[in-house]
């Protein structure tokens, strides 16, 4: 990266791609920073050394792609609502769009080996029926959003259950601010005008 760039506004979000890539690295870096940040917090002293030991290696990866379902629902849930409050487009054609973006962003991936295709077949059903289902009420605030899977996220966090104790609301907390702050960034990229023209004939298959 050139020592200018640290200064330029990102570009705006103005078509199918360009959305595919925010949903993309947003969905990863909710989880995954969720995962190293807790990590390294429960074991304190010795996080160093965990994060050498192949051991945890190989469960924090397992953990990253476990969970970069969820962030790719709560991302996508966020998306779809901020098209849906801009009334820019029929709400229903607006939702299917975005849950087949999402889809093609999950397909984008190749098979991680460290799930398996049966727990990746399930997870892309599961996140397809997630996402249908965003349109069954109106849009969440982005705080509010991941509530239905906060639990499921923690629940895969690579430390044994045994040492988690009472730390479920302290990443329910982080899944929350950090919501608020992708929805920021959103907002703020976002060109509701060029989307709008652009979702009417690029619908992707789901």
């Amino acid at each position: 990266m050139a020592f200018l760039d640290w200064f330029r506004r990102p570009p705006p979000i103005a078509d199918r791609d360009a959305l595919a890539e925010f949903i993309d690295s947003n969905a990863a870096f909710l989880v995954q920073k969720g995962i190293y940040e807790y990590s390294r917090a429960r074991a304190g002293h010795y996080a160093k050394v965990m994060f050498g030991e192949q051991m945890f290696i190989d469960a924090f990866d397992r953990a990253r792609w476990q969970t970069y379902p969820l962030g790719l629902a709560m991302v996508g849930e966020l998306v779809e609502g901020v098209l849906r409050g801009s009334g820019g487009s029929d709400p229903q054609r607006s939702l299917e769009w975005v849950r087949a973006l999402v889809l093609s962003v999950f397909d984008s991936h190749p098979l991680p080996a460290q799930v398996g295709a049966s727990a990746w077949r399930d997870a892309r059903a599961e996140l397809a029926l997630r996402l249908q289902h965003v349109g069954l009420h109106p849009p969440k605030r982005a705080m509010d959003i991941p509530e239905p899977l906060a639990k499921t996220y923690f629940n895969l966090m690579p430390i044994h259950e045994k040492l988690r104790g009472r730390d479920f609301p302290t990443t329910h907390n982080y899944l929350k601010i950090t919501m608020c702050n992708i929805h920021d960034e959103l907002t703020r990229r976002m060109d509701i005008a060029a989307l709008s023209r652009v979702l009417p004939r690029t619908a992707p298959a789901p």
